[in-house]
C-alpha cells in the first residue's frame, strides 16, 4: 500500500514522490559541499602547497631539500630580517595593547565627555593602508619634516623606530576594538561583591578587571603581532635600510627576481603568523563565559578626577591619531611641501599612474569582493553548520587558515599558481578576477567565523521543520536563515570592501597594466617621489572608506528596523507575560 504524506496546503503527496525529491535534496546538498571544498582547495591549499614546494626547489627546477633555508639563515643581511621581524612585532605589540588598553577602559568604565568622538576618531587607521602612516611620520620626522624644522631635532624616523611608531598607529583601532569588547562584558555583581569585602580601587583593578579581561588582552596581543609581523607598507615606506621579512619577500621577487629565495623566506614567515593565530584559537577555547543570564550589567560610576585625567589622555591620543591625517590631507593640498604653501588641487591629477583608474578599479574590485566574498562565506558557514557531515570539520579548519596567510605569502603563492602557461588557472591571472579572488580568501577567515556564529544562534528546530514540511532546504535558507542573519550578512559586506580598499600585500604581486589599485598606485608614486600624489590617493581611499561606511551604517539601521522587529517583539511579549503574571498574584 502506497505511503501518502500531505503538503502544507493538505494535499496528499505519494512517498516515492518525496524520495524522489529528498534524493534531489541531498544530491545538491552534497554538490554545494564538493563545490565550496574545491573553493577552499584550489584557493587556499593548493596556493600553499606550491610554495611550500617552490621553495625545496632552486631557481631551475631541481629538487635540493632545505638547502635554501641553509643559505637563508647563513646569509646574515637576509637572515636578521627575522629577527628584525620579530623585535618591531614585540615592542609593537606591548605599545599598542597597553595604550589601547587604557583607550578602551576610558570609553567603557567612565563617563567622560567625548566618548563617541574618541571613539570615531580612533577608527581612522582602518580606513587607510598601513602605508599611509609612514609617509605622515615622514613629513612629521623625515630629515625634512615638520617636527625636525620646528625644533631641529631629529629623531632618525626611518629604520625600526618609525617602523614601531607607524604600526602602533596602524594596530591601534583593532587592538581597542577587541578591548572595549572584553571591557564591555562585564557582570557588577563582582565588583559589588569587592566593594562589600572592602578592596581598594587598585586591588579591584587588579584582581577583578584585569583577570575579566585577560583573554580579551591576550586576543588583542595576538591580532596585533599578526598584524605587525605581516605588515609590508610601513616597513616600505619608513623602514630603510631595516629589514624585516615583509620587504625581504619583496626585495627577492622584485627586486632580484629571485622567486626561490622568496619562497623560502615566505615559509619561515608563515611560522609565527601560523604559531600565533593556533595559539590564540588554543587560549580562545578556554575562554569562559563571565555574563550569565542573571548578570547585572555594570555601570560606570561618576569619578571626576579619573574622568577628566582619562580624558586628557583620550584627547593627546585621537589628536595624534586625526595629526597624521591632517597632515596627509595638508600635503596633497599644498604647492610643494614646505616651501610653497600655496593651495592646489593639481596633485589630485594621478598623471603618473594613469589618472583615477586605479581607485575606480579598487572600488570595483572591492564591491564585488564584498557581494562575492559575502555570499560565499554565509553559505559555505551554512553548509559546515547547518549539514552535519564529515567533510565539516576539514572544511571549517581550511576556512580558518587564511586568517593566519601573510598577505605577502598569499600573494606570491598565487603567482605560482596562475601564472602557469597551459594551465585553465592561468586565464584568471593579470585580470581583476585574481585580485578579488586574493581579497577574499586573505579576509576570508572573519566572514566566516562572523556567519557562523550568526547560524549557530538560530535553533536547528528553523530546517526540522521546513523539513518536515516538505520545503526544500534552500528555501528554507532564503526565507528565513538570510533575513534573520541579515544585520550579519551586512556587517560581513562592510568588512570585506573596506579591507579590499585599503589592503596592499595581498595584491603588490597580483596587479598588471590596467589592473592598478589605489593601495598599490600609493606605493608605486612614494617609490617614485611623488609623495604629494600618494598623499592626494591617500585621501581619496579614507574618503571612498568613510563615505561607504556611512552608507553602511543608514542601510544596517533600516534592515535591522525591518528584519529584527521581531526580537523586539519576543522581549515584549515577554515582558506582558511578567507584568500579567504579576497583576494576577
Amino acid at each position: 500500500m502506497a505511503v501518502l504524506r500531505t503538503d502544507p496546503a493538505g494535499a496528499a503527496i505519494p512517498d516515492r514522490v518525496v524520495r524522489r525529491r529528498l534524493d534531489r535534496e541531498t544530491a545538491l546538498r552534497y554538490l554545494l559541499i564538493a563545490l565550496f571544498g574545491l573553493f577552499l582547495y584550489l584557493f587556499v591549499l593548493y596556493p600553499m602547497a606550491k610554495v611550500l614546494w617552490r621553495s625545496l626547489l632552486d631557481n631551475d627546477g631541481a629538487f635540493v631539500g632545505l638547502a635554501n633555508y641553509v643559505r637563508y639563515f647563513s646569509t646574515p643581511a637576509i637572515a636578521a630580517s627575522v629577527t628584525n621581524s620579530l623585535y618591531v612585532s614585540v615592542v609593537a605589540m606591548v605599545v599598542t595593547v597597553c595604550l589601547a588598553f587604557v583607550y578602551a577602559y576610558a570609553l567603557t568604565r567612565t563617563l567622560m565627555p567625548g566618548r563617541g568622538v574618541f571613539r570615531v576618531v580612533a577608527m581612522l587607521p582602518i580606513f587607510a593602508p598601513s602605508l599611509v602612516q609612514g609617509i605622515a611620520f615622514v613629513y612629521i620626522f623625515g630629515n625634512n619634516g615638520i617636527w625636525t624644522r620646528l625644533t631641529d631635532i631629529n629623531i632618525g624616523v626611518y629604520g625600526a623606530k618609525g617602523i614601531i611608531m607607524a604600526e602602533v598607529f596602524y594596530c591601534f583601532p583593532h587592538a581597542m576594538l577587541i578591548l572595549i569588547a572584553a571591557l564591555t562584558a562585564t557582570d557588577a555583581r563582582l565588583y559589588d561583591a569587592a566593594a562589600a569585602l572592602g578592596a581598594s580601587r587598585l586591588k579591584t583593578f587588579a584582581t577583578v578587571t584585569l583577570p575579566g579581561v585577560k583573554y580579551g588582552l591576550m586576543s588583542a596581543c595576538f591580532v596585533v603581532f599578526t598584524l605587525v609581523i605581516t605588515d609590508f607598507g610601513a616597513p616600505k615606506v619608513i623602514g630603510g635600510k631595516f629589514s624585516v621579512m615583509a620587504t625581504e619577500i619583496y626585495n627577492q621577487v622584485v627586486g632580484q627576481q629571485n622567486f626561490t629565495m622568496g619562497a623560502t623566506v615566505s615559509v619561515v614567515l608563515l611560522i609565527p603568523a601560523l604559531v600565533a593565530f593556533v595559539v590564540d584559537r588554543l587560549i580562545q577555547r578556554r575562554q569562559y563565559a563571565l555574563v550569565s543570564s542573571s548578570a547585572k550589567p555594570l555601570e560606570p560610576r561618576k569619578n571626576p578626577l579619573a574622568e577628566w585625567s582619562l580624558f586628557a589622555y583620550c584627547f593627546l591620543i585621537a589628536a595624534s591619531i586625526a595629526a597624521i591625517y591632517l597632515v596627509i590631507l595638508v600635503v596633497s593640498l599644498v604647492e610643494r611641501w614646505p616651501y610653497r604653501l600655496s593651495l592646489t588641487l593639481k596633485h589630485y591629477a594621478f598623471d603618473t599612474v594613469g589618472g583615477y583608474t586605479p581607485l575606480l578599479n579598487s572600488v570595483y574590485v572591492s564591491a564585488l569582493t564584498a557581494v562575492v566574498g559575502t555570499a560565499i562565506a554565509f553559505i559555505g558557514a551554512y553548509l559546515v553548520e547547518k549539514w552535519r557531515t564529515r567533510a565539516g570539520a576539514p572544511l571549517y579548519a581550511l576556512s580558518l587558515l587564511p586568517v593566519s596567510i601573510p598577505g605577502m605569502v598569499l600573494g606570491l603563492a598565487y603567482i605560482f599558481t596562475f601564472n602557469v602557461p597551459g594551465s585553465l588557472l592561468n586565464r584568471l591571472y593579470g585580470t581583476l578576477a585574481i585580485l578579488v579572488i586574493s581579497n577574499l580568501i586573505h579576509y576570508f577567515t572573519v566572514p566566516f567565523l562572523t556567519a557562523t556564529t550568526s547560524l549557530k544562534q538560530m535553533d536547528a528546530e528553523f530546517e526540522n521543520v521546513g523539513a518536515s514540511m516538505g520545503v526544500p532546504f534552500y528555501k528554507t535558507f532564503w526565507r528565513v536563515s538570510v533575513p534573520i542573519a541579515l544585520p550579519s550578512i551586512i556587517a560581513i559586506s562592510m568588512y570585506l570592501f573596506l579591507n579590499a580598499m585599503v589592503t596592499l600585500s595581498a595584491v603588490v604581486f597580483l596587479v598588471a597594466p590596467g589592473t592598478e589599485l589605489a593601495a598599490v598606485a600609493v606605493l608605486l608614486m612614494d617609490d617614485a617621489g611623488d609623495t604629494a600624489q600618494a598623499a592626494a590617493m591617500s585621501v581619496l581611499i579614507i574618503a571612498v572608506g568613510l563615505m561607504v561606511r556611512l552608507v553602511y551604517w543608514g542601510f544596517m539601521r533600516g534592515v535591522t528596523r525591518r528584519t529584527q522587529a521581531w526580537t523586539a517583539t519576543a522581549v515584549a511579549t515577554d515582558q506582558v507575560a511578567l507584568m500579567g503574571t504579576g497583576s494576577l498574584k
